[in-house]
């Protein structure tokens, strides 16, 4: 068989790819070397995303290169069960032109591996990749596992917070002191709202608000790290240099979550539903960022008197009628333009905290 170097890689070293991108690659260069004409490939796994229900890398054999698309169109390709016990199937088309499609997997809700050649392949060559299918059907179970993984901590913790998870010891204390700016929100007369509507208007609202906010810090480079009852807490880490670039990010997802909940509350206004007014404040300090919690369970959070400062000054948003406000530390980092309202003392914290307001117009 011509698929010896190939299949013991499969069997020996295929699960230790650093992704299904860098498998799909290293399987197709290993396929060729074997001398299977082979133009292209594409290999589809599910995983369990809140938007995103499969992933697609596609590769191509000419310049080795492998770009990510979403979803893999395979739908209507008559399938055989040609792969015996490794539970995979093998879908044959022939393609527009000269081009022939062979592709494996158990249909849309499992891992498709597809390939893509100049021309139709030979019997001998599709029995070579039907031998390689059936060994791909382990390693690609160990990816679609840590991907599945992956996903699941991405969804729950955000992407800087399930690196650092999977990168660390399961052990209380396990983590680091960072600096950040960080952004405090929550939604004012919540509890009335809640009160006063049904359970499902109450969810929609949260999830409403929750988009406006979190999708502002995401756009600017953010990362939610709690959703804390109808409040949210994020940072914008500091990176190698000042702390300048964090906290502007910061200021304009404020000014993006402001603007995005304006046009909801206007949508709100014309179906007859209240409107969702909000506080938000943003501070720069470190924390601590890692484990905390029982000796078996855990919670990855950041703690640390700048934690506790910028949510004391959200509350001050109410009383002094602003929508977003700025700590004094934060201000001094950035030059976009805020308006000093004085300094003011915050409940639990020792020394006055110099405030500032964020204009309406950023």
């Amino acid at each position: 068989m011509r698929l010896n170097t190939t299949l013991a890689w499969l069997v020996d070293a295929a699960a230790e790819a650093a992704g299904a991108g860098e498998l799909l690659a290293e399987l197709g260069a290993h396929l060729v070397a074997d001398g299977l004409p082979l133009a292209g490939g594409a290999l589809t796994l599910a995983v369990p995303h809140p938007l995103i229900a499969r992933r697609t890398w596609l590769w191509r054999a000419g310049r080795g290169e492998v770009i990510e698309g979403l979803g893999f169109a395979a739908a209507g390709l008559p399938a055989t069960d040609l792969a015996g016990d490794a539970g995979l199937r093998w879908l044959e088309s022939v393609a527009a032109g000269p081009a022939h499609e062979d592709a494996v997997g158990p249909g849309p809700d499992g891992p498709m591996l597809a390939w893509i050649g100049p021309r139709p392949f030979m019997p001998h060559e599709a029995r070579d990749l039907r031998e390689a299918a059936r060994f791909t059907a382990a390693p690609l179970a160990a990816l679609a596992a840590k991907a599945t993984l992956t996903a699941a901590l991405e969804a729950y913790l955000g992407r800087r917070s399930a690196a650092r998870v999977l990168a660390a010891p399961l052990r209380r204390d396990e983590g680091e002191t960072i600096a950040a700016a960080l952004l405090y929100a929550d939604l004012r007369g919540f509890t009335a709202l809640s009160e006063s509507h049904p359970p499902a208007e109450v969810v929609a609202a949260l999830n409403a608000w929750f988009d406006r906010i979190a999708g502002a810090v995401h756009a600017f480079g953010g990362e939610v790290l709690k959703f804390i009852g109808d409040g949210i807490l994020a940072i914008f880490p500091v990176g190698a240099g000042t702390p300048c670039a964090a906290c502007e990010a910061a200021l304009r997802a404020a000014c993006a979550a402001r603007a995005g909940m304006a046009h909801l509350d206007d949508e709100r206004r014309r179906q007859g539903l209240p409107p969702l007014p909000f506080g938000a404040a943003l501070h720069l300090g470190e924390m601590f960022w890692g484990n905390i919690g029982a000796a078996d369970r855990l919670d990855f959070t950041a703690i640390g008197p700048a934690v506790n400062l910028v949510s004391r000054l959200e509350g001050l948003c109410r009383p002094l009628g602003k929508t977003v406000l700025a700590s004094g530390a934060l201000a001094a980092e950035t030059d976009v333009p805020l308006v000093a309202l004085g300094s003011f003392a915050l409940r639990g914290i020792a020394a006055p905290c110099a405030v500032f307001a964020v204009p309406e117009s950023p």
